[in-house]
């Protein structure tokens, strides 16, 4: 009705000519045109309208039971952390702390892609309710989305690499790993960047798409290694029974017998050479706690060697034994025939002149 008032005003060829006055037969023919409007248009308002408030009640209410469902899940989740935790087996796995913070990022990362599916759904369906075309959308939501993914292709790589890590329990806070770009203690896990802490105290901002490989040295169990080396005519059962001996001793005492998964083990020659030879001994701890370990195993080694009078390669030299002195004219050489001018060998060495010269 207004375009057609608006059209019937602009093709007023007069556009100078005093308008028409309004007469009440007018504003009563108007106003039964729009009554009549509206009574034909009304249902499909309320259609329109109701079923629009049924996408957003449905949307509201499944996202509210998603978020619940994905939240409760995360919660047994922790529950079993709980009580693995303390028992023999739960030495093996990760602690409580790391499986909180662990099933929390689970949780908002599951969470989030739940909330965009269901609203971006419900909103384009509120679209399509208004009978509005979502093809050109779609096509260009599209094109937006691979420019960005191109653009943004790193940023990409980095979020679904910290995804999957998280989802794979590769590593946690607390753990020492060594990522080939950096190495050291985990302080942060993100989606996007790793934080660890160096030997030095620095910190290290890793991406976690640039990560190639993970050595997790945290997870399962540590070896600590020994390698014991004495000399060549150290008598070889009494070197190892002072490492079994040291071995039982360190096992029993703390936190060491804490720390140690099994006994010290003699393995025994690693390698025999002309002037030493090298014992190994292993033993298996805790992860994260070899080098502990070793270090006090070598402290007590060598002060058990000490005790025993075994020696090590390196240490001080065997004492000689006493002999009758030496004669201080030994390296005094014998005196030369040739030092002498007038001696026979010296003039017998000597160069023949020349003869005179007759022709003078």
């Amino acid at each position: 009705m207004f375009l057609s008032v608006l059209s019937a005003a602009g093709t007023d060829p007069d556009p100078t000519k005093t308008p028409k006055p309004v007469t009440l037969d007018d504003a009563h023919e108007s106003a039964q045109n729009a009554a009549s409007w509206v009574e034909e248009n009304w249902s499909t308002w309320l259609a329109i309208g109701l079923r629009i408030l049924l996408i957003v009640v449905i949307a509201m209410v499944l996202r509210v039971l998603v978020r619940r469902t994905i939240t409760k899940f995360i919660d047994r989740m922790n529950r079993t952390a709980q009580a693995v935790d303390g028992t023999a087996l739960g030495g093996l796995l990760v602690n409580v702390e790391r499986r909180r913070q662990r099933s929390q990022a689970i949780g908002s990362v599951l969470r989030s892609v739940a909330s965009f599916l269901i609203l971006g759904t419900a909103a384009l369906m509120v679209l399509s309710a208004f009978e509005i075309n979502l093809a050109p959308l779609l096509a260009s939501a599209g094109v937006a989305g691979v420019a960005i993914g191109f653009g943004a292709r790193n940023l990409v790589t980095d979020f679904l690499s910290g995804v999957f890590m998280i989802l794979e329990d590769q590593y946690g806070v607390g753990d020492s790993i060594d990522a080939g770009v950096a190495s050291g203690e985990v302080v942060e896990v993100g989606l996007r960047v790793t934080k660890l802490r160096g030997d030095a105290g620095e910190i290290w901002y890793v991406r976690n798409g640039e990560v190639k490989r993970i050595g997790n040295l945290s997870q399962g169990w540590s070896t600590a290694g020994v390698d014991v080396t004495v000399r060549s005519d150290e008598d070889l059962d009494k070197v190892k029974r002072v490492l079994g001996e040291v071995g039982e001793r360190i096992g029993k005492d703390e936190p060491w017998n804490e720390q140690l998964w099994g006994p010290v083990e003699v393995l025994g020659l690693d390698s025999v050479l002309l002037d030493q030879m090298v014992v190994r001994v292993s033993a298996k701890t805790m992860p994260g706690k070899s080098l502990g370990v070793e270090r006090e195993l070598r402290w007590r080694i060598k002060r058990a060697f000490d005790e025993e009078g075994i020696r090590i390669v390196g240490g001080l030299p065997l004492p000689l034994e006493e002999g009758p002195a030496a004669d201080p004219t030994a390296g005094v050489a014998a005196p030369s025939a040739y030092a002498s001018t007038t001696s026979p060998q010296s003039m017998t060495a000597s160069p023949i002149p020349p003869p005179p010269n007759l022709s003078k």
